[in-house]
């Protein structure tokens, strides 16, 4: 299985850069994987103290975010790598302050693996939620680096859990730890017999409960807004826009919307816009107009949506009224606020559980979005007790950060102080 798997990610290698010229993302990537090396090699020193975060995209990113602050303060003189898989996660954090060094992840083969770690060389390399590169992780290994899952969540389709699935359960052995989100995923890495298995839960409560002590004013949000119900949605894709739009156009004059689409390409922008029917203006051209004035906003910029959670009395995230997967619903549970999304989250824990407490709303088409909206916009009792059981879960769900942090401390302590606090 591992020579059929070099075969595989070797030619997937050497025909990535075909990829790229169908596909501007596919392009990003190739064109950024082919600095990796040399950024490495002129941002690392031998002498250098490093400890590396691999994130597949921008989601785990965040979750990453409150254990690369925390590793920041307990041990600051190491570097912080962080690499990532996915051009949307690398090209909006590449120049992100908190880390030092940000690159692409090689693709998987041997000698990229190999070459990756000697010249990171990290003391310990943490891996968020579901990244299981085999060649890294057989190199990892080889050498000896203690290495951690943060925020992992597992599922009884992957392959670790079937009868084939021998060799990728080997690949797990290098992990040191596994600190996982949920009960369920340490009963499926018992069944495998890994009892190196803490429930942490999931480090993205940390990191959107730290929000509520953040600076969230936006001037012009609160001058659109004007104390009127506003609805937020975010993250959206053409599927949400689909269900949303009918309610915007039809909704009493006292409800305002602010969304901000996933995709900005401006043919999107200008396609959402003609849909509206409503007073609309787009955040790229608010300069000297009286948003007051205006029903909707359409956000076509990015780096404002958590802040903008800020100003929602109701929150739409988006992903689940397709398949491209749902966005974050925890940015906007933790400011108190009711939440709706499509129905396609089964693979998203969080929600399930929040829509089982009630402060969560799954909606499969128009007609269902527009009952919740308008029961949550008429009915203030309904909408505070729902807001308050998200905000609720989000502020009882905090912690997994100091479970990590205390690990690697402990853990540094035993091994001699290779990671010693300085």
């Amino acid at each position: 299985m591992q020579f059929l798997y070099d075969i595989l990610v070797n030619t997937a290698e050497k025909l990535l850069p075909v990829s790229g010229i169908f596909s501007e993302k596919m392009k990003l990537s190739v064109e950024g994987r082919k600095k990796t090396f040399s950024h490495l090699e002129e941002q690392v020193s031998a002498s250098d103290k490093t400890i590396w975060f691999h994130t597949a995209s921008l989601g785990e990113y965040e979750q990453a975010v409150p254990v690369i602050e925390a590793v920041r303060e307990r041990f600051p003189k190491h570097k912080i790598v962080v690499s990532f898989f996915s051009p949307s996660g690398y090209e909006i954090k590449k120049n992100s302050a908190l880390a030092d060094v940000v690159v692409y992840l090689p693709i998987d083969t041997r000698k990229n693996a190999k070459k990756f770690l000697e010249l990171v060389h990290p003391e310990w390399a943490l891996f968020v939620k579901y990244e299981f590169w085999p060649n890294f992780l057989r190199e990892l290994s080889r050498q000896k680096i203690p290495t951690v899952l943060v925020s992992g969540a597992f599922r009884k389709d992957q392959s670790f859990f079937k009868s084939y699935g021998g060799w990728m359960r080997k690949s797990l052995n290098t992990f040191r730890h596994f600190f996982v989100q949920n009960e369920h995923s340490k009963e499926l890495l018992n069944s495998i017999g890994f009892e190196n298995v803490s429930v942490s839960g999931d480090t993205r409560f940390d990191r959107v409960s730290d929000q509520l002590s953040q600076n969230n004013e936006l001037d012009f949000a609160e001058e659109f807004k004007n104390n009127e119900l506003c609805v937020v949605a975010g993250s959206t894709w053409p599927e949400d826009e689909a269900l949303l739009v009918d309610y915007f156009n039809s909704a009493p004059e006292k409800v305002k919307f602010m969304i901000a689409p996933h995709t900005l390409k401006p043919e999107k922008i200008r396609s959402l816009r003609e849909k509206l029917e409503v007073s609309t203006v787009l955040f790229s051209e608010k300069e000297g107009k009286n948003l007051e004035e205006y029903r909707v906003m359409i956000v076509d910029t990015i780096g404002l949506l958590t802040k903008l959670y800020n100003y929602a009395d109701i929150a739409y995230v988006g992903g689940a009224a397709g398949n491209t997967g749902l966005h974050n619903i925890l940015e906007p549970a933790t400011f108190g606020v009711p939440v709706i999304i499509g129905k396609n989250f089964s693979k998203f824990p969080e929600a399930i559980k929040l829509q089982q407490l009630a402060g969560l709303f799954s909606v499969a088409d128009k007609e269902e979005l527009s009952a919740i909206l308008g029961k949550l916009a008429k009915d203030e009792n309904f909408r505070k007790s729902t807001g308050m059981i998200c905000g609720h879960y989000v502020n009882s769900n905090t912690g997994a950060t100091g479970i990590i942090i205390n690990y690697l401390e402990t853990a540094s302590v035993e091994n001699g102080n290779r990671t010693k606090r300085s």
